[in-house]
């Protein structure tokens, strides 16, 4: 079995069994196409199923000079999938990532906004342009629903149960959820639908798809970054912001006011409820005062 044919499965393995987007498709390609480039350069001659731990050791020790930690542990991690899919379908015994630890990185703490940033923000859109509604009503979904930007590009006017007060998301693997939306924000979507989009000829293709831009086609995510840090720009905030921003916010600001950490990871489509708690750490404002209230030790003695 050599590289591309072994490389080439995988691809299928990943998209077919594992359902991932393909974005994630590339990444993990990226990871092993890394170790077959430096196979190449150095003319080592292992295939997939006989290149040794010592080899790959090589391949780390090179990428250490080149990438931070971070960057590491991901590659490493793309790797360890890739062997583990060649013992899973028998061609391999071992994997020789087993033995070889990942750097220790710190968490990353996601960047949030403050309540008065997002207003900033959305007020910051001019509504005499068609798009400024348009641009208004996404801001407000992506906050008010959480969304990775592209579940709110992917959006259908058929994913809209309004009466029932909640959108359908198609998230990672396709793996759909219910998200409760609120009042204002449905308000915003009705108004952005009937009196704006109405006026948008759909596109082939494009006829269900909520947010659509000038061509009547679904608006892709980079437009999506552009406008959120045009409107940055605009206001002055000096925060480095995506639309994964307005997700990080969503859960931080129902964390902190009391929303418990399993409905929070449903909402956000989490599979672990582990990815859901790094917004734990975000702010520990609160940490003291909830020993203070709660713990038997902090009561006042009668």
């Amino acid at each position: 079995m050599n590289w591309e044919h072994a490389l080439k499965d995988y691809r299928h393995y990943l998209q077919i069994e594992r359902g991932l987007s393909v974005n994630s498709l590339e990444n993990y390609s990226l990871d092993v196409r890394k170790l077959m480039h430096f196979l190449q350069e150095h003319n080592i001659e292992h295939s997939p199923v006989s290149i040794t731990a010592e080899v790959v050791q090589q391949f780390i020790y090179e990428i250490a000079k080149e990438v931070n930690a971070r960057s590491q542990a991901r590659i490493l991690s793309g790797l360890r999938s890739f062997f583990n899919y060649l013992i899973f379908e028998e061609y391999r015994n071992d994997n020789p990532m087993e033995l070889i630890e990942s750097p220790k990185i710190g968490r990353k703490l996601p960047d949030t906004l403050s309540q008065e940033d997002i207003d900033n923000l959305i007020a910051a859109i001019d509504l005499s342009k068609p798009e400024g509604e348009r641009n208004r009503t996404m801001l407000e979904t992506l906050y008010s629903c959480g969304l990775r930007v592209s579940e709110l590009t992917a959006l259908k006017i058929s994913d809209l149960f309004f009466e029932e007060g909640f959108i359908k998301v198609t998230g990672k693997g396709d793996k759909q959820r219910f998200v409760p939306i609120a009042p204002v924000t449905r308000k915003l979507i009705n108004i952005y639908k009937e009196e704006i989009r109405v006026h948008i000829p759909a596109q082939k293709g494009h006829e269900d798809i909520l947010f659509l831009n000038r061509r009547g086609k679904q608006l892709t995510r980079a437009m999506v970054f552009t406008i959120i840090k045009r409107l940055a720009e605009k206001t002055g905030l000096r925060k480095n912001i995506s639309p994964h921003t307005f997700r990080h916010s969503f859960a931080t600001h129902l964390l902190q006011n009391g929303a418990d950490l399993r409905a929070i990871q449903q909402m956000l489509g989490h599979e672990s409820i582990t990815t859901t708690e790094v917004y734990m750490h975000v702010d520990r404002s609160q940490l003291a005062e909830v020993v203070h209230k709660y713990h038997p030790r902090n009561r006042k003695e009668e």
